[in-house]
């Protein structure tokens, strides 16, 4: 697979607002998708940040597999770095938010304080890659619908500046993505979640790496969302042929309509129809962690 490149010009608009709102803000709330955490950490926002605090995110915990997600928690917090599962429909969950975020501003406050200088309200920028879930996210922290919110990529375009409480203000940021996505499984797995458009990658082929990926790690969630006996032998086409068919994705002549297939796949992924299923786990990537070795795309290099 060539390497994916998408950088659309309201993209390059939004990298240039976050580095300058950036200098206003005391902290970040880094926002991934709990299903592929690396593959969704924009390595972009290491430079824009800084050493401000930050809180990692892991958004729609509700749709990844729980003992995944707690090892990506342990695998975050062992390189000091707060992280948190966060489930948008779990009141408790969202409500931790401002509360960690004083925690690791007291240090700040306490210095202000003693300059006599009063901390009124922690301005935090939220930022991620499209689709992950920001702007529901910060509609659930303001008590509002503060921000727009969609199904797709794209949707948020401006900033804006949204209060959460007596104690916070968070700036919605729209989604960015880096320039260029060299790894073809990190392309792969952003574009089963949504967070890519559909027209960058072929449906079939998001579909055909999700069904071997599944079929590897997550079977018995084929077999019983897709009443499949047994799999085919072949690699995935054959997967996605047979799902095609019980589906009744058949067009004239008996053949299999594949794109309508590939969408009922990706459609049962993303909805939660197929369980709680996280694309990547922490022992995929420390092999390469544990070698130094980076990509100027993702920070790592998981094993194939």
């Amino acid at each position: 697979m060539t390497t994916i490149q998408w950088f659309p010009g309201h993209m390059a608009k939004a990298r240039r607002q976050v580095e300058e709102k950036i200098k206003k803000v005391d902290m970040v709330l880094e926002l991934l998708d709990a299903r592929l955490p690396l593959s969704s950490r924009n390595p972009l926002i290491d430079r824009l940040v800084g050493h401000r605090p930050r809180i990692l995110l892991m958004m729609k915990s509700d749709l990844a597999d729980d003992a995944v997600t707690d090892g990506w928690i342990r695998y975050f917090r062992g390189r000091d770095v707060e992280a948190m599962p966060i489930d948008v429909g779990n009141r408790r969950q969202v409500g931790e938010i401002p509360r960690i975020a004083n925690r690791l501003l007291e240090q700040k406050k306490a210095a202000l304080e003693r300059k006599g200088i009063r901390f009124h309200r922690i301005r935090a920028m939220v930022l991620g890659i499209p689709n992950v879930g920001k702007s529901t996210l910060i509609n659930r922290l303001a008590g509002r619908s503060a921000a727009k919110t969609g199904d797709r990529p794209g949707v948020t375009r401006g900033q804006q500046w949204i209060r959460v409480g007596n104690t916070m203000e968070i700036l919605d940021t729209p989604g960015i993505l880096w320039p260029k996505l060299e790894d073809p499984h990190v392309g792969l797995r952003l574009a089963a979640s949504g967070a890519i458009r559909e027209e960058i990658l072929p449906k079939e082929d998001v579909a055909l790496f999700l069904l071997r990926y599944l079929r590897e790690r997550y079977p018995e969630r084929l077999r019983e969302r897709y009443r499949l006996e047994e799999f085919p032998s072949a690699e995935g086409a054959d997967l996605l042929e047979e799902v095609g068919r019980r589906r009744g994705c058949m067009v004239r002549g008996g053949a299999i309509d594949w794109e309508k297939a590939a969408e009922i796949v990706l459609r049962d992924f993303r909805s939660g129809c197929l369980g709680r299923v996280s694309l990547e786990r922490p022992e995929d990537w420390l092999e390469e962690d544990r070698e130094g070795k980076s990509d100027e795309n993702t920070g790592d290099r998981p094993r194939n």
